[in-house]
């Protein structure tokens, strides 16, 4: 790839696969970023819109470049850390479709900013809906466009200042082709005659928000399963908040500052003095002495606490129908049934599965279903528990006949072999 500088505002990139024809300077000034607003306004159509975070290298989710697109208005690479208002380009961005990949990534960290789509093209679900087998931007370029789209950076630290131009090709790129692509997944829909489908799930989309942080989440540390009792896991928890607090008060991502391994070997082995905290091998990384006395007080606080943690704790949600079969039959044997339906129905649709509804879903109308197994009572427990009407319409009636069956004679789904959960 050769790189030669032409305008103060925009390098020449030779990429013979791909349709870029600049890399655009990052944004950063108020002038440049009215002048920005003012070229995206001439164009037309929908904008494709990307983030870029720096997950892993720092505590927050937030989004360190933005990139927006748009047919005739230029494609353009924005700092959104040096804005304290993104409101003018809010504001512009809301006046049409948003086309995003995997929209759910970005979706958090733009809101963050001011930036709130009102009609979404996602072409990462648009993919799935339409039966492709790879889903990744990449692929699905390569699949409808022909063109080879380099993922390399897609892992970088975007907090770098100043942001390399290798990484500004990429940036440019992942956004300038989507207008295109969307074009080319739209056509596949709308010949698969899936095109209403689409149309619900992007919608329902508009609806999404993050998930609600789980209870204690210092249990998901990688290696926790091979601490033994409460007291290890007490000391394991101290090292995790005390972790978590320093991460975010850096913004270092917490697997920078000790990894997990480091907190899990401390809290197997136990130390009873700071010495023996520094001779454990695997206690290291980037913070590990430099900030031994805040791991020394949690581990302390781990010893001495009359507050332990239980080994097991019991989840908000339903057990796994893999457990249904001795204590649930019957719940069981409609899972297997309704789980065989489903998987008719999505070969048939060329659909995954897990898009037909949501997992937990199907798991708790199975385990507590209407107490009228009738189609119209299905599809109404469907819709309340926020089914799309695509959905509703290929599931009610399936779900009804295997309630039906389960009640007259549950034997034939109890001795199927076993299920997965999802």
């Amino acid at each position: 790839m050769s790189e030669a500088a032409t305008t103060p505002e925009t390098v020449t990139v030779d990429l013979p696969l791909a349709t870029l024809s600049r890399v655009p300077r990052v944004i950063d000034t108020n002038d440049a970023l009215a002048a920005a607003i003012l070229e995206l306004s001439s164009g037309s159509g929908p904008f494709g819109v990307d983030a870029e975070r720096a997950s892993g290298f720092r505590y927050s989710s937030r989004a360190y470049l933005i990139q927006v697109s748009r047919r005739g208005g230029g494609t353009h690479l924005i700092d959104p850390i040096a804005f304290d208002d993104l409101a003018g380009l809010g504001e512009l961005l809301a006046t049409d479709e948003w086309i995003l990949h995997a929209a759910t990534q970005d979706l958090a960290c733009l809101a963050e900013v001011g930036l709130i789509p009102t009609k979404l093209f996602d072409t990462e679900l648009g993919s799935r809906l339409a039966g492709l087998h790879r889903v990744g931007l990449g692929s699905v370029v390569a699949e409808l466009l022909g063109l080879h789209l380099a993922k390399e950076h897609s892992a970088a630290d975007w907090s770098t200042r100043p942001i390399p131009q290798e990484w500004l090709v990429y940036a440019a790129l992942d956004v300038e082709l989507l207008p295109d692509l969307r074009d080319a997944l739209a056509a596949v829909l709308e010949a698969a005659g899936k095109t209403h489908i689409a149309e619900q799930e992007f919608a329902n989309l508009l609806l999404w928000k993050p998930a609600e942080p789980k209870t204690d989440p210092w249990r998901r540390l990688s290696g926790l399963q091979t601490l033994t009792t409460p007291r290890h896991l007490a000391v394991a928890r101290e090292l995790w908040i005390a972790r978590d607090q320093l991460a975010e008060s850096i913004d270092t991502g917490p697997g920078r500052i000790i990894p997990d391994r480091a907190i899990v070997a401390a809290a197997f082995r136990l130390p009873s003095s700071r010495g023996a905290l520094a001779a454990i091998k695997e206690f290291n990384g980037r913070f590990s002495r430099r900030e031994l006395g805040r791991w020394w007080d949690a581990v302390e606080g781990g010893l001495s606490t009359d507050d332990l943690p239980p080994m097991r704790v019991r989840g908000n949600g339903l057990s796994t129908p893999r457990n249904w079969k001795d204590r649930h039959p019957e719940a069981h044997a409609r899972f297997v049934c309704v789980r065989e339906s489903m998987s008719t129905i999505a070969e048939k649709m060329s659909i995954p599965i897990e898009n037909l509804a949501l997992p937990e879903m199907i798991r708790r109308i199975c385990y507590e279903p209407p107490a009228d197994f009738t189609p119209s009572s299905v599809a109404h427990w469907l819709r309340d528990a926020g089914a799309r009407e695509w959905q509703i319409e290929l599931l009610h009636s399936e779900l009804s006949k295997c309630f039906v069956r389960v009640a007259e004679d549950p034997t034939e789904f109890l001795t199927a072999a076993a299920v997965t959960d999802e």
